[in-house]
């Protein structure tokens, strides 16, 4: 990849879903090897890399809220679901020899280390690949809203959001084919408009603190050393 990338410490946000390939359930082994493939590529070009990772492939809290467990505890149980998933990109990542550190900001140390900012900071410094796990450790907050505090606390120069199509569109256009995609937003136009890219909370943190969203496909191979150069297909959120 030829040319300067556009930034030089990005947290990467995945949804749980994007690691399940074609299953419906889980985890496929080849998307979670490719994944750690693509971002191996921008660490070894020098970038400062950190991760966080939804559940929703393998537990979604909010959905159990409307059966027998009440949301908190969904969402509890959804934390658990991401350091497991957290844990597997570490598995890839490391088998393609990236050093990686899981922080969960739920206490697991047996599995995990302990949620210390400065820590984090010192990782990527020393080119360790961080994978912030558990979400932000309290129930309802989603994990776009742990994608941008942790972006935060990071110093960040980007979040970048994989998703399953290659941007930002009015409507689902998987629904609606007349659906129009956008190539650049506000995040008050993002906020304004309603659009389901990320909950508010996440929009309205990442404004604050001035951190870029960009969005992108992440099922198109290459995408994520596309977008770091700030090439491809992707919308960006910005002021």
């Amino acid at each position: 990849m030829k040319g300067e990338p556009a930034y030089r410490r990005v947290l990467l946000k995945l949804s749980g879903e994007a690691l399940m390939g074609g299953r419906n359930f889980g985890l496929d082994p080849e998307t979670l090897e490719r994944i750690a493939t693509e971002v191996k590529s921008i660490h070894d070009i020098g970038i400062e890399v950190c991760l966080v990772v939804g559940g929703g492939n393998i537990f979604r809290g909010i959905q159990s809220a409307a059966h027998a467990i009440d949301r908190a505890t969904g969402d509890y149980m959804g934390m658990l679901a991401t350091i497991m998933n957290s844990l597997a990109i570490q598995g890839a990542l490391e088998q393609l020899g990236v050093n990686t550190r899981v922080q969960s900001a739920i206490p697991m140390s047996t599995v995990s280390e302990p949620y210390i900012r400065r820590r984090a900071v010192r990782h990527l410094e020393k080119g360790r690949v961080v994978i912030f796990a558990a979400g932000t450790g309290n129930p309802f907050f989603t994990t776009d809203t742990a994608a941008a505090l942790r972006a935060s606390e990071m110093n960040c120069d980007a979040l970048l959001k994989g998703t399953k199509v290659d941007g930002v569109y009015s409507d689902d256009p998987a629904g609606n084919p007349s659906a129009e995609r956008y190539e650049t937003l506000t995040f008050t136009e993002a906020l304004s408009r309603n659009l389901k890219v990320m909950d508010a909370t996440a929009i309205a943190l990442a404004r604050e603190n001035g951190i870029p969203i960009l969005v992108f496909s992440i099922q198109s191979p290459g995408s994520i050393a596309e977008v770091v150069h700030g090439r491809g297909s992707f919308t960006i959120i910005a002021e």
